[in-house]
């Protein structure tokens, strides 16, 4: 598994990250979005999230758009 990196808000500098789920995630279908820092074990969710579709008032949006969320 490769490890990428990132900046990290514990280190407060680019680190390594290793996925916390890295076989089967609990939470998501597919890669799971949650990373920790292997220096000082910050986690961070880092990757695409999938929203589904959305109800407005009488209308129904299409399914959103893949976006790239990361939270610290």
């Amino acid at each position: 598994m490769s490890q990428p990196i990132g900046n990290c808000p514990g280190c407060g500098d680019d680190q390594p990250f290793e996925q916390i789920h890295p076989q089967q995630c609990p939470d998501v279908d597919g890669d799971c979005p949650e990373w920790a820092c292997v220096t000082c074990g910050a986690a961070v969710i880092m990757g695409t999230v999938v929203t589904g579709t959305v109800s407005v008032g009488a209308r129904t949006a299409e399914p959103a758009a893949r976006r790239s969320a990361r939270a610290a």
